[in-house]
């Protein structure tokens, strides 16, 4: 009789560390989604950045065809790590975009373009705020702690990957007077 019992306590175990792995796996993805949405959105305005640009300095072509590459590897998906990746390569040409506004005092002072700018800081710090709820969201994942990864291990249950920024841009800017 008490063979049973333990069978039966195994099997609920088995049931209910299988429903958390499941929900942990639907919190991660929905985390994953609202990052998805905040670059979305930023890829969305970056077009008319680039526009309102563009009529003050033409000469930057390259830059442009960059920023427009990187908006479509991201428009158009893939994993956690070629969109982390894009991402941060877009991150960076738009710091070049603002750095190319900073030439042209006209621009800085244009109404459209001081909107969009103050449009994308704001989903800038959407994303890092849903990059942050993402990795914390891989963390408590565990598909690592025992007994969990007994139960991911038959069911094929893996470890999410962390949305990275690179090493430098995680890095304090030193100021001196």
């Amino acid at each position: 009789m008490w063979f049973l019992y333990v069978v039966l306590g195994v099997g609920l175990l088995g049931v209910y560390l299988y429903n958390r792995l499941i929900v942990l796996k639907m919190r991660v993805n929905n985390s994953w989604r609202q990052i998805d949405v905040q670059l979305k959105r930023r890829v969305d305005l970056i077009p008319n950045l680039i526009e309102t640009v563009k009529g003050y300095a033409s000469h930057e072509k390259e830059l442009f065809a960059k920023v427009t590459e990187l908006r479509s590897i991201i428009a158009g998906g893939g994993s956690v790590k070629e969109i982390s990746e894009a991402n941060n390569m877009l991150t960076g040409a738009l710091k070049s975009l603002f750095a190319v506004a900073e030439a042209y005092p006209a621009l800085k002072a244009n109404q459209n373009f001081l909107m969009l700018q103050e449009e994308l800081s704001g989903t800038e710090n959407k994303i890092a705020f849903a990059r942050q709820f993402y990795n914390d969201t891989v963390m408590i994942s565990a598909v690592q702690v025992f007994p969990n990864n007994m139960v991911a291990t038959i069911f094929s249950f893996k470890e999410a990957e962390y949305f990275a920024i690179p090493e430098e841009e995680g890095e304090v800017t030193k100021v001196s007077f």
